[in-house]
């Protein structure tokens, strides 16, 4: 699926008009009717229904919506808010066609007396769509303030009001539309997946009316979400053959663990090996030494007080993976630079995780050293803390995508749909995983997948998707079969076999 923007979703509606062909005043027709079929399976006639309508095009869904819903036997007021410049054609055509239903319509051209909105109302807010490029003031802030007051379920047609499709970097948040449900329509809008937004989309709806893409240049996109038939065409990696062996498998080394913090270690590893890896070294501190071999008998252990000026060599190794629980003082940070010095020299593909991101945080002149093709898997205050503080959620992945694009290297910005950004700068968003899966050791979890894939041959990006998708489709299994409340990271490892199945299957 491909995340487009709005100017993008304004291209595909007139190519559709053109191409299909079809009036626009039809495909508006269309997407009510996609919205009214929406809305009746969840509310009955019993709720008093209040819409909100623009001027423009998104004004014109919401008075054909109008129209549709007192068809069906719903009690409808329509606001219809024409104080600029007037209306839209399509909005002139569904506003005359109300006069024959049983709609209470009334234009606001000056002053706007609200109506008293209850906990029993709906309201459908269609003031403004897509098209939206700036702040709202004035009397519609207002409005937007009187919906977000009222005890009213709010539903929002494509897009809540006030909020931009991709950037709202110098919005004024008080001023938008906090809906409870989104129906949008075609796709998502880039916003609308993106933490800081989330709580004025609510549960977001997707209603496909059938636009046409014509796959040119016009609709080719930075932002991508696959679906679980483009990962099956990656994980074909997986087929073994009758006369395989571990030495053909990979050999990943894991660079992970300090004192108290065995178990960054041991959930790595684990990890690791479950997503299929022939052989794994464990380079972890001594005292970890009797748990690693315990807990994870198939790791080979090699304590860090036993490799000498961290000289342990690289060649040899198919990946590796540094960082989960390593700490962050001065040996851990030599340690890093160590593996980043040996990983350039021997080109071995690398991932960096949690206390290795902590390390470059500090000694941000060592980022420049990272080799290209590395993988980094920060969660947002990582990320925050290697490219600087202050940053809102697109703001945060346009300088991710900056530095990916600047070093070569991929970035996995962890989270709900979790960004993997590409050194080309394509960002595809994940679509598997769940809120169980905030938990310690998640990202220890997800780091061990990771490298084990890329151990095992994949490159650097498809290690990177793939590994993200597997990690979430096993929190989902999990999350299925123990519940999201109950859901530790150890969890994640135990359905990693279930989610390699359901792929491959």
């Amino acid at each position: 699926m491909k995340i487009l923007t709005s100017q993008q979703f304004r291209y595909l509606d007139a190519y559709t008009i053109e191409h299909e062909p079809i009036t626009s005043l039809a495909l508006m027709e269309r997407a009510a009717n996609k919205f009214v079929m929406a809305f009746t399976e969840k509310w009955d006639v019993s709720h008093p229904v209040v819409v909100f309508a623009g001027s423009g095009n998104n004004g014109g869904d919401a008075l054909a919506v109008s129209r549709m819903l007192a068809e069906k036997g719903y009690q409808v007021e329509a606001f219809l808010f024409n104080t600029g410049k007037g209306l839209s054609a399509d909005c002139v055509a569904n506003k005359e066609q109300l006069a024959s239903t049983s709609v209470l319509f009334k234009e606001v051209t000056n002053e706007f007396q609200p109506p008293r909105l209850t906990q029993q109302h709906i309201v459908i807010d269609g003031l403004f769509g897509t098209g939206l490029s700036r702040p709202l003031t004035g009397g519609f802030a207002a409005v937007v303030r009187y919906i977000n007051s009222s005890s009213a379920t709010v539903v929002s047609i494509d897009v809540p009001s006030g909020l931009m499709a991709e950037d709202n970097t110098d919005n004024n948040m008080a001023h938008v539309v906090k809906a409870d449900y989104t129906f949008t329509f075609h796709a998502p809008k880039l916003s609308f997946l993106l933490a800081d937004y989330a709580p004025y989309v609510g549960h977001l709806v997707v209603l496909d009316i059938n636009l046409m893409d014509p796959e040119n240049d016009e609709t080719d996109c930075e932002v991508l979400m696959p679906e679980a038939t483009d990962f099956q065409k990656i994980c074909p990696n997986t087929a073994r053959t009758k006369f395989v062996h571990k030495g053909l498998m990979g050999h990943a080394l894991l660079v992970a663990g300090t004192k108290g913090m065995a178990g960054a270690a041991i959930l790595s590893a684990r990890s690791t090996l479950r997503s299929g890896v022939g052989k794994l070294t464990v380079v972890t501190p001594d005292e970890n030494r009797p748990m690693l071999q315990v807990s994870v008998p198939e790791a080979i252990v090699t304590p860090r007080e036993e490799i000498s000026e961290y000289g342990q060599m690289v060649s040899g190794f198919s990946a590796i993976g540094v960082g989960p629980g390593i700490g962050t003082d001065e040996p851990a940070a030599d340690l890093l630079l160590f593996y980043l010095r040996q990983v350039q020299a021997e080109q071995i593909p690398l991932v960096l995780d949690a206390d290795a991101l902590n390390v470059l945080a500090h000694h941000r002149e060592w980022i420049q050293q990272i080799p290209q093709g590395t993988i980094l898997t920060p969660h947002r205050r990582e990320m925050e803390r290697l490219l600087g503080e202050g940053c809102n959620s697109f703001q945060l992945i346009q300088n991710a995508r900056e530095l990916a694009i600047r070093l070569k290297i991929c970035i996995v910005l962890k989270g709900a749909y979790t960004q993997v950004i590409a050194p080309d700068g394509i960002i595809t968003l994940n679509p598997s995983g769940n809120p169980g899966m905030a938990t310690a050791g998640s990202g220890d979890v997800l780091t061990g997948i990771i490298l084990g894939l890329l151990a095992r041959g994949y490159t650097s990006i498809d290690a990177a998707r793939l590994g993200v998708y597997l990690h979430g489709l096993a929190g989902d299994f999990a999350a299925a079969e123990l519940g999201e409340e109950s859901l530790i990271a150890s969890d994640i490892t135990q359905h990693l076999p279930k989610a390699f199945k359901s792929l491959v299957k």
